[in-house]
């Protein structure tokens, strides 16, 4: 499956806002949205009226660059959406948090769903006791993601053990610091999803 690999902060600025795409970088004064407030390839801004279609795009591309997915991709976690009970847009970002790369962003194991993937891609995480490697793997109530034993003699592995204190996880998820191993408790609800995203405007978009 391709996937973004351009600059981050380019993205942030097309939308405008932060989409903490880069962990620490987004808080601090590197960041290109504090010193740049046009978007990329734009000298001045545009006085024309943007039309509700490209809000509903735009509304879309932010909750698909948030999670680092492709079109094609992020259709499917749609239209997997529409086939569960209750509200597709609630439903839809209820599987984007359920990947197994944002679980391990969540847990505090990285510091942005890009570096997270890395770290599933390269196969430092377990999943129930056996090594994962697919970023896009949906995980359910009751899995257990920890650290591989070859990911802890990692120097990446001693930064963060001495940062995960200070992180904060949501309440659908528990972590052991003593193993640093995370359990998934339940299905994250729509208010602990902390994410500006508009489901309803996304799900208006690929209703037309």
């Amino acid at each position: 499956m391709a996937r973004y690999i351009g600059p981050a902060c380019r993205l942030c600025r097309r939308q405008g806002e932060k989409l903490m795409l880069k962990g620490d970088r987004c808080t601090g004064k590197k960041c290109a949205v504090d010193q740049r407030s046009l978007p990329p390839g734009r000298g001045r801004p545009q006085r024309r009226k943007i039309s509700d279609r490209a809000l509903q795009l735009r509304e879309k591309q932010k909750a698909r660059h948030t999670y680092g997915l492709m079109e094609r991709q992020f259709r499917k976690h749609f239209a997997e959406a529409g086939k569960r009970p209750g509200l597709t847009g609630e439903n839809m970002l209820q599987i984007l948090e359920m990947r197994l790369d944002n679980v391990v962003f969540r847990l505090g194991f990285a510091d942005s769903r890009r570096q997270a993937r890395q770290i599933v891609c390269h196969g430092h995480i377990s999943l129930n006791g056996r090594k994962t490697d697919i970023p896009s793997c949906i995980v359910k109530v009751g899995d257990v993601v920890a650290w591989q034993e070859r990911g802890t003699r990692t120097k990446y592995y001693e930064i963060m053990i001495d940062q995960i204190p200070g992180k904060i996880v949501p309440e659908w998820l528990s972590l052991d610091n003593d193993n640093l191993s995370g359990r998934v408790m339940a299905f994250p609800n729509r208010n602990e999803i902390d994410h500006k995203i508009d489901e309803k405007v996304i799900v208006e978009y690929y209703s037309r």
